[in-house]
């Protein structure tokens, strides 16, 4: 069986954060940290160097923010998957980076091995968000159906995202290419308003729970 090997880049202002996370990482050999990054603009450049799979962003930053080089780094093209590694429960802090394209947000504060196994999750492709900030989520009111305007088949998408699986997989159960899965994510998650996966699958999971 081949393991897959995901290449990390961490991004946080303090080197004492960046080398505890790098050890914690370190407990797993799925990982491999191929870049750290002290700012925002740092880590825009070193994820064009590096194409990292998977991001560990600070929100709160010296210079550029974690929201703010988020969106940059979504600007850029870049599709790693970016987790959101903060002290902050801040409720419009959670819907900021979730909304801008964050593909999870936990809390540094986490049981460090409850932290790394939320980080395996979020590389192979699961929605993580901390115990702490999910009610946040999931009570998010929506004052009209934000579905009536997606095709039936940007539904059948939802779905199939909404159960964890990769554009890959999807294109598999539905008998499309992985570049139609793509579209029709990309054209989804413009009509629902939201940048990211994991904030297009909360807001289906909560409409079906109703």
């Amino acid at each position: 069986m081949v393991i897959r090997n995901f290449r990390v880049m961490i991004v946080d202002d303090h080197p004492l954060m960046r080398r505890g996370i790098k050890q914690l990482l370190g407990l797993d050999a799925t990982f491999t940290v191929v870049a750290e990054a002290s700012s925002g603009a740092e880590a825009i450049a070193l994820a064009a160097q590096f194409t990292p799979d998977v991001i560990l962003l600070d929100l709160n930053m010296k210079g550029l923010s974690g929201l703010d080089t988020l969106k940059a780094l979504r600007d850029e093209g870049v599709d790693a998957r970016i987790i959101v590694l903060t002290v902050s429960d801040s409720r419009s802090d959670v819907y900021a980076l979730i909304d801008a394209g964050a593909d999870g947000y936990l809390l540094k504060d986490s049981e460090p091995e409850q932290l790394l196994e939320h980080i395996r999750q979020a590389a192979e492709g699961q929605n993580v968000i901390s115990d702490a900030v999910a009610d946040y989520l999931s009570s998010r009111s929506e004052q009209h159906d934000p579905f009536a305007d997606l095709t039936e088949r940007e539904l059948d998408v939802l779905q199939e995202v909404a159960r964890g699986m990769s554009n890959k997989q999807v294109a598999a159960q539905l008998h499309i290419s992985e570049e139609t899965v793509k579209v029709h994510i990309r054209n989804m998650l413009r009509k629902l308003n939201v940048r990211s996966r994991v904030a297009a699958t909360v807001m289906y999971l909560e409409s079906k729970s109703q």
